[in-house]
């Protein structure tokens, strides 16, 4: 007869690991904000977004992976609500994966997201690029791109900033703090999140104060 399999001893196998993970994450957040300049870009760059919308302008935002499930959450919280009800704000996520696969076929993967913002940025827009390690080449081509349309690029990036570093008007590298060997994506999109969610509560405190 066939042998039950014997069952793992899970509190032997993970024990401390969630003590590991939310200190981890701590660690990352507080060598964020010890860098003042990290929060005042925050403050600054929600205003300019803000205005930006005020204008008649968008937002667009591109990622891969966990990001771009970071940036199709960051879209429907303009689009949708995010604390409270408001009118609704222009935002679009590359999340679409009849262009998705479209483009990779045809042109390439590193098209995709440079033929999005081809298509549907106009000047004034803005540019959100999601990159946990900075050498996404598909994300790269996209900022390239929002800069022939005249579009401002906003770079959220990991590690060391990769081959994006610097090519943002305003950006954030979430590195890693003195004491950690590295950091991976989770943790860097952690960060990006808290990024995101108060890049959105900057934007609704200057256009819907009332809702605070």
């Amino acid at each position: 007869m066939p042998q039950t399999p014997a069952r793992p001893n899970a509190s032997a196998s993970v024990h401390g690991v969630a003590l590991k993970a939310f200190s981890e994450a701590r660690s990352l957040l507080d060598a964020f904000m010890s860098e003042p300049a990290n929060l005042q870009r925050v403050d600054r760059v929600g205003e300019l977004l803000a205005q930006r919308l005020a204008a008649g302008n968008k937002i667009l935002i591109c990622g891969n992976g966990g990001s771009v499930c970071d940036a199709m959450h960051f879209a429907e919280e303009l689009t949708g609500r995010f604390r409270k009800d408001r009118r609704p704000l222009p935002a679009i996520a590359c999340a679409d994966p009849g262009h998705i696969t479209c483009v990779a076929n045809d042109f390439g993967f590193e098209d995709i997201f440079a033929r999005w913002v081809e298509a549907l940025g106009q000047p004034g827009d803005v540019l959100i690029a999601l990159s946990t390690s900075g050498d996404s080449r598909n994300v790269l081509c996209a900022v390239a791109e929002a800069k022939v349309k005249q579009m401002t690029t906003i770079g959220l990036l990991g590690k060391y900033g990769g081959m994006l570093k610097s090519q943002c008007d305003h950006e954030w590298i979430v590195c890693p703090p003195d004491g950690m060997d590295a950091v991976f994506s989770d943790r860097i999109q952690e960060v990006h999140k808290v990024i995101l969610h108060t890049l959105i509560e900057v934007i609704e405190r200057v256009l819907f104060p009332e809702n605070y």
